[in-house]
């Protein structure tokens, strides 16, 4: 023992401990509260990693189907793609790498709960930072997305450049950049657009790829009055009215759409 007079608050004091001595409920008692321990720090290192992953895209192996959930490794941990997050039709064979949204990560008792996602809209736009430079940059700004996964999507872009094309840097030579996004997503349809501070023209621009003779915005109500040729009435409402629906949340107005000659009717 040290002399209580040598020893200070905050000292480190070293003691020889005779585990010998110790009897088999205290040396349990002993290994449990060390376990434990290890496990708590193991899971507070692992939480911190993988929470500054979240709103990012990562990459993982897909390990077994529970119930309709799919279960990826990330790594030290595994994620869970719930079936609302899965990309319908989509289907995944053990070993298969894919590539997921990391839409949140909690911190539990078992370690890390993460859920991640195929569906989520910032997926498709994380895609395009990877593969647009302009656009992991800054130069090219993705303004606005909506997306019906599996199927569709529509995305409006801006160049702060004027010397940069905001479109064609996203479509790429012959498609390259595009086509490498869309075969991420198994073939979903990709509409890139130019954005418009102008809502009638957004509107216009969101209904591609019709042909749109006028677009009359009534701002109080957010609503979009739009006349389209008699030709390209069926495109720009879109099967099942999968266009308008999305250039609607894509601008964020109403649209009601009509045909040239129903306008006419009408006046």
């Amino acid at each position: 023992m040290f002399p209580l007079r040598q020893i200070e608050v905050g000292d480190t004091v070293s003691l020889d401990v005779k585990t010998k001595n110790f009897g088999r409920i205290a040396a349990g008692k002993a290994k449990q509260v060390i376990v434990q321990k290890l496990r708590e720090e193991e899971r507070k290192v692992l939480f911190g990693q993988y929470s500054g992953k979240e709103k990012e895209v990562v990459t993982g192996i897909v390990q077994k189907y529970s119930r309709k959930n799919v279960i990826i490794s990330l790594g030290k941990v595994d994620a869970s793609l719930i079936d609302t997050e899965q990309i319908p039709g989509e289907v995944f064979r053990t070993g298969d790498r894919v590539k997921v949204y990391v839409v949140e990560v909690k911190d539990m008792s078992k370690g890390p709960r993460i859920i991640v996602s195929r569906t989520h809209p910032e997926l498709v736009k994380r895609f395009f930072e990877n593969e647009v430079a302009e656009v992991a940059d800054g130069t090219v700004e993705i303004k606005a997305l909506s997306r019906e996964a599996g199927k569709r999507t529509k995305m409006a872009v801006y160049s702060n450049d004027p010397k940069v094309d905001p479109v064609g840097a996203c479509v790429g030579v012959n498609g390259s950049r595009v086509n490498a996004v869309v075969e991420e997503l198994n073939g979903e349809k990709i509409d890139i657009i130019n954005w418009s501070d102008n809502p009638a023209q957004l509107i216009a621009n969101a209904l591609s790829p019709a042909e749109v003779i006028s677009v009359d915005v009534i701002e109080s109500e957010r609503l979009a009055n739009v006349i389209v040729p008699d030709d390209q009435l069926t495109l720009a409402i879109g099967s099942k009215g999968q266009n308008a629906r999305l250039a609607a949340r894509l601008t964020g107005y109403k649209i009601d759409i009509k045909s040239e000659s129903q306008a006419e009717e009408l006046a």
